[in-house]
């Protein structure tokens, strides 16, 4: 039989006696139902789920759950179908296993016998969904010949029938995954006009670099909006440098990310964004850009009557090139200088080198540590030096 195996699905098992009564246990609406057929039985309507399972113990013959289309059929009908499906490949089969070809041609005129029901023999439709049906054409009086039984749906079960999670593909969710899924949001105040506002804030992974917390504010009173990026993690154990060769337009598309500790350099035009200034950001190259070009035009020192003539113009010539960078008519280097090494330039040609792109990881300078607040700062054995100092 391991050639009908193949072709009618795994041996019928039919439900044993403790699924069916389940400790006393009040039995959840799913049902086998079984009966022994003559003739007569054949005309029966019968629901077929795509859940249920209908088999023919005698022949060992199996319709698996999921195979078929649920159907409004009969007995009959449910044979009919599995015979068709079987003759589907037949002559494919003659020509290249003829002997499997054979067995399934004998076990298929077994099937067309059925339907003479010269004997009688057993059908079961078994439906872990419970919305399985088959006629009962003595209703409302009992039928002597169907047995309907019920038993509890199992874990399994359920999870194929989507309706639990299967236990052993359970995970434990991590407290970072509920970051990562969640924005939190908490009550602050606007920067610039004090009003009570809402401030967002999520945990995003950088694809090839690492999670980032950015957080938004936006201002219902005034209009105002902010947003800020924060590392994170820690404070990385080297410094990074990033410089950037601008040689096409489409390099202002590029993400970045710049953390407040980041220095930011354009060495062509002499140019250099202290640490801390813009704060950190996570944006485009051509986004940054934008925002130091509005930074150098709406600064103070070069508004009013303060400022001098000769200023304006060196910060008119300034902006004038920027935005020279921004419509790709003059290529520079960018330079991202942070020592803490949480800063981020898109490689467009990752996992692969990119060649307009260098990366450079170096040791930290006593001051730099010292701007960062790593020199007295202390991680390890503290407790003990704290024991000492207070003996």
């Amino acid at each position: 039989m391991s050639a009908l195996g193949e072709a009618a699905g795994p041996l019928f098992r039919p439900p044993g006696p403790d699924a069916a009564a389940e400790e006393e246990e009040p039995p959840v609406e799913i049902e086998s139902l079984c009966m022994a057929c003559l003739r007569r039985d054949l005309n029966r309507e019968v629901v077929k789920t795509d859940s249920a399972t209908a088999s023919i113990p005698e022949l060992d013959f199996e319709i698996p759950a999921f195979s078929q289309k649920g159907a409004l059929t009969t007995v009959e009908g449910i044979i009919d179908r599995a015979i068709t499906g079987l003759e589907q490949d037949q002559p494919v089969r003659r020509e290249t296993d003829p002997s499997v070809a054979g067995q399934i041609e004998e076990f298929i005129s077994r099937l067309k016998r059925l339907k003479e029901a010269e004997e009688a023999f057993t059908f079961v439709l078994d439906d872990p969904s419970g919305n399985s049906f088959v006629e009962n054409p003595h209703a409302p009086q009992r039928d002597e010949g169907l047995v309907v039984t019920h038993y509890k749906r199992s874990a399994q079960q359920a999870a194929i029938l989507g309706i639990q999670e299967d236990e052993s593909e359970a995970k434990a969710v991590e407290p970072a995954d509920d970051l990562r899924n969640e924005v939190m949001q908490f009550n602050t105040n606007c920067p610039e006009c004090n009003a009570p506002a809402k401030t967002n804030m999520k945990l995003v992974h950088i694809p090839h670099f690492k999670e980032v917390i950015i957080m938004a504010t936006n201002c219902e009173a005034c209009g105002h909006r902010t947003n800020e990026v924060k590392s994170g993690g820690a404070i990385e154990p080297l410094g990074t440098k990033i410089t950037l060769q601008v040689t096409d337009p489409s390099d202002m598309t590029r993400d970045l990310l710049k953390s407040e500790t980041c220095r930011v350099e354009i060495p062509e035009l002499e140019f250099e964004l202290g640490m801390g200034a813009l704060g950190g950001k996570f944006t485009t190259l051509e986004g940054l850009l934008k925002d130091i070009q509005t930074l150098v035009e709406k600064n103070p020192f070069t508004l009013g009557d303060s400022c001098t003539p000769r200023r304006a113009e060196k910060l008119s010539a300034f902006s004038g090139k920027l935005q020279q960078i921004l419509d790709g008519q003059l290529r520079v280097h960018f330079v991202m200088d942070d020592p803490a090494g949480n800063s981020y330039l898109q490689n467009v040609y990752a996992p692969e080198e990119d060649p307009e792109l260098h990366v450079e990881h170096y040791e930290r300078s006593f001051e730099q540590n010292e701007e960062l607040g790593l020199n007295d700062m202390k991680t390890e054995d503290y407790e003990t030096e704290n024991a000492t100092s207070e003996q």
